[in-house]
């Protein structure tokens, strides 16, 4: 247990969240880490699957006593100890990954998206495919309306906009496989811009409709978009800028073209070859591997928040000399030109193994060494 004033961190911590973290009077680099839902069961020693499928009251229960705990270490509740009535969660909605035919499984770590073409040929007609998809009917299931009238009237909720989804490059890869990508775009230029303007068109539909499903049109709905791009990081800058980029530019433009939109991109990989081309679009925050640090996020995106870049498996090892050298460096980096900016969070996922006492060495770190 560091020497830490708690009630004073949590106080300057609510200033310096302010600004997207840019804000002049913060006292302090801000906090990112709120933990997560998978951590429950290394720091309570219970058996379980993070991933796996959990009773709704084991889930309460579970997250009750995490937060009993947390509230002992780092001065605050954590988890969510509420969770929506099963009569209003809205029925499914199937996800781009099935509109290009693939399927999602779950396996004992994580879901994964499999593959749906390999060929080509394959991906050609798969495109086709998808061009004559009338969307709406595919995505929403035949119980849809009814439902939402239901869980309307009784909650008065509306059905969830789609803001997040799976960037172009890690869709297109688990559609199509890694190295069958790469050679598309080598090789036959343009079916690789055919299935890029495929997965924006498809993007913008589904996010249309839910837009339009939750009562908004095109001028009143709220803006703010964010990508989970991993794998663009296996492009070149020149085939990064030929696939994704366009995706990302031309949906920021329709969604995020108001001041203050959120700009968002999660790619927990080596980005670093493509910071240039990503610069170019203005992003409000950004999330990437450890390997790309602040220093170096800051050359291209001066104004950009930027979450990390403390290694996940540093926080996951609760190595807390090692957590506290990495937290060092980041605050380090974000005070020179007073730049600020930093939320300090980790490079990636926090995953079941990290402990509270981690997340107590990341705030003893921030009050000790990120003080601006």
């Amino acid at each position: 247990m560091y020497d830490l004033d708690i009630v004073q961190f949590w106080k300057d911590d609510e200033i310096s969240h302010k600004d997207n973290c840019f804000c002049k009077e913060a006292p302090q680099a801000a906090l990112g880490i709120r933990m997560s839902n998978e951590c429950v069961f290394a720091e309570l020693g219970e058996e379980g699957n993070p991933w796996g499928d959990i009773p709704r009251n084991r889930r309460i229960e579970l997250n009750r006593r995490y937060n009993d705990k947390a509230e002992r270490i780092v001065g605050r509740r954590l988890l969510s100890e509420t969770l929506p009535e099963p009569d209003s969660i809205f029925p499914y909605v199937k996800r781009i990954g099935e509109v290009f035919e693939g399927k999602y499984v779950q396996n004992e770590v994580s879901e994964w998206l499999e593959a749906s073409a390999a060929t080509p040929s394959e991906l050609e007609k798969l495109l086709d495919r998808v061009d004559q998809l009338e969307m709406r009917d595919f995505i929403l299931p035949p119980d849809w309306e009814s439902e939402k009238k239901r869980i309307h009237e009784k909650y008065g909720m509306k059905p969830g906009l789609m803001r997040h989804i799976r960037g172009p490059v890690t869709l297109a890869t688990s559609i199509y496989g890694i190295e069958n990508l790469i050679f598309l775009i080598l090789d036959e230029p343009d079916l690789a811009k055919r299935f890029s303007e495929t997965i924006l068109k498809v993007i913008s539909e589904i996010a249309s409709i839910m837009d339009e499903e939750a009562g908004y049109d095109r001028t009143g709905r709220p803006g703010g978009f964010s990508f989970a791009d991993d794998n663009s990081y296996l492009l070149t800058p020149e085939m990064y800028e030929s696939f994704g980029y366009p995706v990302l530019k031309a949906i920021f433009e329709q969604w995020s073209d108001k001041p203050g939109d959120q700009r968002y991109q999660h790619s927990d990989s080596p980005m670093g070859h493509l910071l240039p081309i990503l610069g170019r679009l203005d992003f409000t925050a950004v999330n990437f591997g450890p390997t790309v640090l602040v220093d170096q996020i800051r050359r291209f995106m001066p104004r950009t928040r930027i979450d990390g870049c403390l290694a996940p498996y540093t926080f996951m090892n609760n190595n807390e000399e090692e957590i506290i050298r990495e937290v060092k460096r980041d605050c380090r980096m974000a005070k020179e030109g007073d730049l600020r900016g930093l939320h300090v969070s980790t490079a990636g996922s926090i995953n079941n193994g990290s402990l509270l006492t981690s997340m107590r060495a990341v705030m003893y770190a921030i009050q000790e060494y990120g003080r601006y």
